[in-house]
């Protein structure tokens, strides 16, 4: 397992985190958005106070969303487009004026032909725009490090039984960028359960929380369904809420059977987590993106690609 996720301080008022994009294999970095207001949040004493007071109480989150509703909120859709580079070209509505609020844009709907979908029936892909850390054979009796936190399955289920049941299984985990497309989707054919929803807090999952002794994962809000995949058996989808998530929006239609790529939901304004949970013995992930996780690099795939196979024993090496 990754102690870290490789950094780089470049100036005190900004972050950069290095991934590996996978379209060209090459090292990259991203900036790390509002980096001295989350530093000042997470490292100051005066910053912490307010987070454990406030910043991390849904009322905030609550708050902060509703403005995001709001047509002032459109204002700030211009310049986050251009300070952040977001292709608007692959969006359905491409023009910043056919949005009526941030989260409007926040949640936008891409083009269909700009994010294919890998077809192969022995395929998972991904369910997210985003970074992905993958990590096989997880031992719900042991820590495992995700960003610099150390948590338990246990501690993400809530549920003894449930977490036994991915016990020596595959965890992946898609780091969701401010950036990024923010809707999610499933990962292969399969009948999908009612989510179950687990109360918590709204900590940051910005990189910058890793130095933190936070474990936002474990602690924060998230959402659970049970999908028994065509090609992988029994998973779990959770998709886990930050600071400024007012709300996970699941949009699927829960004991329906859903086709691979179809949507599942989307976040509303905020920093986002999906994490996957296959059992044992039924994937074999990539093998770029395990051992760019184990050089403690995330690797930045699209919705739709692949991301492992169905496993076969002539398949393991």
């Amino acid at each position: 397992m990754i102690e870290k996720i490789h950094l780089l301080n470049r100036t005190d008022e900004k972050m950069s985190i290095y991934y590996i994009d996978r379209r060209d294999g090459q090292v990259k970095q991203e900036e790390v958005a509002a980096y001295r207001m989350l530093k000042w949040t997470y490292e100051t004493k005066v910053g912490k106070t307010l987070l454990e007071l406030l910043i991390k109480k849904k009322i905030f989150s609550s708050f902060l969303g509703l403005f995001m509703e709001t047509k002032l909120s459109k204002r700030k859709i211009d310049s986050f487009v251009n300070r952040l580079g977001i292709e608007m070209s692959e969006a359905e509505r491409e023009e910043i004026h056919e949005y009526k609020s941030f989260n409007d844009f926040f949640a936008r709907k891409l083009k269909a032909e700009v994010r294919p979908v890998c077809q192969e029936d022995i395929s998972l892909i991904s369910p997210v725009d985003g970074r992905v850390l993958a990590y096989e054979k997880i031992d719900m009796h042991s820590e495992i490090s995700v960003k610099g936190e150390r948590y338990k399955l246990l501690d993400i289920f809530q549920d003894c039984k449930l977490a036994n049941e991915f016990d020596l299984g595959t965890c992946i985990i898609a780091r969701l960028s401010p950036i990024d497309y923010h809707r999610f989707h499933f990962p292969d054919n399969g009948l999908a359960d009612k989510s179950k929803r687990v109360k918590g807090y709204y900590y940051s999952v910005n990189p910058l929380t890793m130095f933190s002794l936070i474990d936002v994962y474990c602690r924060n809000k998230r959402e659970i369904t049970s999908f028994a995949s065509d090609n992988f058996g029994e998973m779990c989808l959770v998709e886990v809420g930050a600071t400024a998530v007012g709300s996970i929006v699941q949009t699927y239609q829960p004991n329906s059977y859903v086709e691979k790529g179809v949507e599942k939901g989307y976040f509303k304004f905020g920093g986002s987590t999906v994490i996957i949970f296959i059992k044992k013995d039924k994937i074999i992930i990539d093998r770029d993106i395990i051992r760019n996780t184990e050089l403690g690099y995330e690797t930045k795939v699209n919705i739709g690609e692949r991301i492992g196979v169905k496993y076969r024993i002539e398949n393991v090496k």
